[in-house]
């Protein structure tokens, strides 16, 4: 109130201060790791001679360690009593100076880190900076080659790993703040400064993507070529190989043989079943039901035997992912629309122009092989009653795997029981060595081996004439003509065969009902 008001008199006086060392009043800087560790006695640094390693320890907070058994330990009463020097010795790091002031290391970091202006995240731009060394490039030489699809100087793996640090929409913002303040760029970090000029470079993300698809191109057509062709042979061959087929016919045989009279015959069975075979053993448990149908064949349908000859490339369908084979054929067409696009708008670059002269049509014949694999796949599985969508390549072919396995099996156990009957079949007396079809010196005959080339080429010739299409695994360009002939005609079914190759089938057919369950 003003000077000379009546009734008003001077304002109270401040209380006096608190009296050295008195505590502070009540509530004042309370919580509950004060509260709770009151009787902690504050640690102080420990200086060492030399720098000592860390220990990586993961530490209890003050207020954790009430009721623990590291309540009232004393470690530092401990490190009186122990000679330390010893320990220091033996546990120094190697890189020795003068002993660590700690107050002095983080006054020099501080120094060091205020010189130059980080504007980028501080773990990227470390990232950042190993890359670029990885890269040994600097920094102009390497946007310069990044404009120009240069992969001459710029290494496929460092630029897979640069194009994680494409600026992003933020850090394009901060840096172009940065710029239009007119600060000093020789302020900024190498890792700043380097960001700055990667904005700089038009349409970055589908350069850095060219690039590598670029890079990558080569590899990826070996990869994939040889993974279509191996589905287009062994399901064409699978599905046309007439060997094959009277087999089943013999296995539906035995199986209806076995299962009629209590479930009745059926017409067709699921490839599953294939493997049951070798689970159905005989009454006196020495043989298989595919041992018999082995020795079956052998004396009856002997120019069945060599039925795998007709089925090629099915170790390698087997390790085939379609699926994926499919989704990598139609990212290499994505690439190839994107680098004619950028060419359309960047057409004085004459390493995208020679690159979509070079490959063009090396990506189209691969589209086309791409179908027609999706085609034939889907003939042969449908062909044998098993649906695609629950048959990939990897669970279909390897059915043919192990038959053809159990199979060969089957003929060296018959031929060593065969061996054994004869030997058992002989006198006492008798010291000739038993017959066993040519084979001399008690040697078991080896397993049935792939015909020469000239018969393999011979036959082929036949069949040719015959036009009957048949392929053969060997080095006489069968699979390139299985390829020219699809694209040259459409998937034919198996069922569209000549009428006199159905004709004479039809007659083997064994004319059975029911359900079958070997």
């Amino acid at each position: 109130p003003p000077p000379g008001m009546p009734g008003v008199g001077p304002p109270p006086p401040p209380p006096p201060p608190p009296p050295p060392g008195a505590p502070p009043p009540p509530g004042a800087f309370f919580n509950a790791a004060t509260q709770v560790n009151s009787a902690l006695k504050v640690k102080q640094p420990i200086k060492t001679k030399f720098r000592m390693p860390l220990l990586n320890w993961v530490a209890l907070k003050p207020n954790q360690i009430d009721g623990t058994v590291f309540t009232g330990l004393d470690d530092e009463k401990l490190l009186q009593e122990l000679n330390m020097s010893e320990f220091e010795e033996k546990f120094k790091t190697k890189a020795q100076g003068s002993s660590v002031n700690i107050n002095t290391l983080k006054v020099k970091v501080s120094q060091k880190a205020s010189s130059k202006i980080n504007l980028i995240e501080a773990n990227r731009a470390k990232n950042l900076a190993i890359t670029l060394r990885k890269g040994g490039l600097n920094s102009d030489d390497i946007c310069k080659a990044i404009e120009d699809f240069d992969l001459q100087k710029l290494n496929l793996d460092f630029m897979e790993l640069l194009t994680r640090f494409a600026p992003t929409d933020y850090e394009r913002k901060m840096l172009q703040r940065y710029e239009e303040d007119r600060k000093p760029l020789e302020e900024l970090a190498d890792e700043d400064r380097f960001m700055i000029k990667l904005t700089k470079i038009p349409r970055l993300p589908e350069r850095m993507k060219i690039i590598i698809f670029m890079g990558n191109f080569t590899e990826s057509l070996q990869l994939l070529t040889p993974q279509l062709n191996a589905i287009i042979a062994a399901s064409m061959s699978i599905k046309s190989s007439v060997k094959l087929k009277k087999i089943l016919e013999i296995i539906l045989a035995f199986g209806n043989y076995m299962n009629s009279s209590k479930k009745g015959g059926v017409y067709g069975f699921r490839l599953q079943s294939l493997d049951l075979l070798l689970e159905t053993k005989s009454t006196d448990r020495k043989q298989t039901l595919m041992n018999y149908i082995v020795d079956i064949i052998q004396k009856h349908y002997p120019d069945l035997n060599a039925f795998h000859t007709e089925l090629l490339f099915v170790d390698k369908a087997a390790a085939v992912s379609l699926e994926s084979a499919v989704q990598d054929v139609r990212s290499l067409q994505q690439g190839m629309e994107l680098i004619r696009k950028t060419f359309m708008i960047q057409d004085t670059s004459t390493i995208l122009k020679d690159f979509l002269s070079g490959n063009s049509e090396k990506v189209d014949s691969l589209v086309k092989d791409s179908k027609t694999a999706q085609e034939a796949y889907q003939s042969v599985v449908d062909y044998f009653g098993e649906d695609v969508k629950m048959m990939p390549p990897n669970m279909f072919f390897p059915f043919f795997q192990r038959f053809i396995r159990g199979y060969k099996q089957a003929e060296q156990d018959n031929e060593v029981r065969r061996k054994q009957e004869e030997l058992a079949a002989q006198g006492p007396g008798d010291t000739s060595p038993p017959t066993t079809g040519g084979q001399q010196d008690g040697k078991l005959p080896p397993m049935r081996s792939k015909a020469p080339q000239m018969d393999l080429m011979a036959e082929l010739k036949k069949k040719q004439q015959g036009k009957e299409r048949m392929v053969y695994e060997g080095k006489d360009g069968a699979i390139e003509d299985i390829i020219t002939d699809l694209r040259n005609q459409p998937y034919r079914r198996a069922d569209a065969m000549r009428r006199s190759v159905r004709k004479r089938m039809d007659e083997q057919n064994l004319r059975i009902s029911g359900e079958v369950t070997l």
